[in-house]
């Protein structure tokens, strides 16, 4: 495969789809028929791309933006910070939910061309962020975290900042399809679905997802 523009990559690699759980929002995801979908690291590494979560609808993700569509309340009229975006899902959530502000941050580019084609589609507007956040104090009130907490380097560097936010009276929503590394760390479960996810990037087609906030 020749190195593509993100816009090419995603335009050749991905179908407007609706994620079952979220089925009113309509992201730019891989499709089994699709390249992108079971490429090795060796094609990855030829389009000149990392892995692409940015292209999956990850269950965790989608329990959270759930949530936030059924409890739109947990988001009206707030400052958010989607951490981790990947394809804007619960970014995209928030700002159907009522938030005052939106930015959503992720390190990938390509997946920063995802968020604003997928926020396109969906006719909303939020800011797009590629810096690192972790560590950083901003004016927001909600931090909204799907599925992030994949591997424990990651989670070492997250789990850290997002108590101190938690602390400094900043609500803290994460999304989880089931991680080891988040079992006693001092969460509670706001909520539990079951939302679907891919073989190709999980070990199971089907996640018991929750959504936990820190306990008081």
């Amino acid at each position: 495969m020749a190195k593509l523009t993100p816009r090419e990559l995603i335009a050749r690699n991905t179908a407007d789809t609706a994620p079952r759980l979220v089925p009113e929002i309509k992201l730019r995801l891989a499709a089994e028929a699709l390249p992108l979908y079971s490429a090795g690291e060796e094609e990855l590494v030829a389009l000149g791309i990392g892995a692409p979560y940015w292209a999956f609808a990850w269950s965790g993700g989608q329990a959270l933006a759930r949530y936030i569509l059924d409890q739109p309340e947990s988001v009206a009229g707030r400052r958010v910070l989607d951490f981790g975006a990947g394809s804007g899902l619960v970014a995209i959530a928030a700002v159907i939910a009522g938030a005052a502000s939106v930015t959503a941050a992720d390190i990938d580019p390509v997946a920063a061309e995802a968020m604003a084609q997928n926020q396109r589609i969906n006719g909303v507007n939020f800011s797009i962020e590629t810096r690192d956040f972790i560590g950083v104090q901003g004016d927001w009130d909600l931090l909204l975290v799907g599925d992030v907490c994949y591997d424990k380097e990651i989670a070492g560097r997250l789990l850290p900042w997002l108590r101190d936010e938690a602390k400094r009276g900043c609500d803290v929503l994460i999304g989880d399809p089931g991680r080891f590394i988040l079992r006693e760390v001092g969460l509670e479960a706001v909520a539990s679905f079951h939302a679907e996810t891919t073989g190709i990037m999980e070990d199971s087609d089907l996640r018991n997802a929750r959504v936990w906030k820190f306990a008081d």
